[in-house]
């Protein structure tokens, strides 16, 4: 872990990155790919020490409040969070000042600040985004070796929806040969139907391998899955997208599953949902006239 001083934290459809780079250790993390230019050891975390009081004055000087999200790149919620709280600063001045939040972790340490998220969400809108891969507890274990398992996050999910703050669940990525089946789909959508999820982010079934990552997911189908690299070798060869021979017909259930269960399951208006910013506070006093 080092520490840097950052000249900026907001992005232009304000979006933050706290922290740089990931000690989860999922075998197929897009974040190692070398075209976000990491200068360090992907696990040596790079910690913005100054986000906090860039945010503060960035979001002093909004004309207008916006949902502010974070955890597209960096989770928000790795190990380190437990003794930095640069996060829980983050969400403090977040809720000080007004602002919405869209939080994306695949760690239920998300919930040591679930009553700041409760705070948010009663004045605007909080949504914290969960990413579910793999039903399997044992194959998770595989695939995404340092965080919190599957069967814990739709537990973090339930306690969440209990406490009123929507979830979104992203289904990414279901890997070739390994995790793409029917069996495994289902379990993630019962998971996502009990615990009253607001929508399903899936843009298919398979997984993006570019430079840097592919590598490291290489190294770990050798450790874990003998013969398996071949198998992508052949099929695959140095293709971006590796899609599942079952995309058809895993994408058809989850779509079904949805629509039966009215969780929304179309990308676009999940992602609308998203950036929708609620003054909830305001909204009710204008009720009252």
């Amino acid at each position: 872990m080092h520490f840097v001083e950052a000249k900026g934290i907001l992005s232009a459809g304000g979006g933050m990155n706290i922290y740089r780079g990931c000690t989860h250790g999922c075998i197929y993390c897009d974040s190692r790919s070398k075209c976000y230019q990491f200068t360090h050891r992907f696990e040596d975390i790079e910690v913005k020490v100054n986000a906090p009081e860039l945010l503060e004055r960035a979001l002093r000087s909004k004309r207008r409040k916006c949902m502010i999200g974070t955890g597209a790149m960096c989770d928000p919620y790795m190990h380190c969070e437990e003794e930095l709280r640069m996060t829980r600063k983050c969400l403090e001045i977040i809720e000080r000042y007004g602002f919405g939040a869209a939080i994306q972790t695949k760690s239920d340490r998300v919930l040591q600040d679930l009553e700041l998220l409760k705070r948010i969400n009663e004045k605007t809108k909080c949504v914290v985004q969960m990413t579910l891969t793999t039903y399997d507890e044992k194959l998770c274990k595989i695939l995404e070796p340092n965080v919190c398992t599957t069967r814990r996050r739709f537990e973090a999910l339930q306690i969440l929806h209990e406490n009123g703050i929507p979830t979104v669940v992203w289904l990414s990525p279901i890997l070739p040969f390994i995790n793409d089946t029917r069996e495994n789909l289902e379990g993630i959508l019962d998971y996502c139907i009990r615990a009253g999820v607001y929508g399903i982010i899936c843009f298919g079934m398979g997984v993006t391998l570019r430079e840097g990552d592919r590598e490291y997911f290489y190294q770990a189908l050798d450790r874990h899955f003998p013969g398996m690299k071949g198998k992508y070798h052949r099929k695959y060869r140095y293709a971006y997208e590796a899609t599942s021979d079952h995309n058809a017909e895993l994408m058809e259930l989850l779509h079904r599953r949805c629509r039966e269960h009215k969780l929304e399951s179309n990308a676009e208006l999940v992602f609308r949902y998203l950036r929708e910013f609620e003054e909830k506070g305001s909204y009710e006093q204008l009720t009252l006239f």
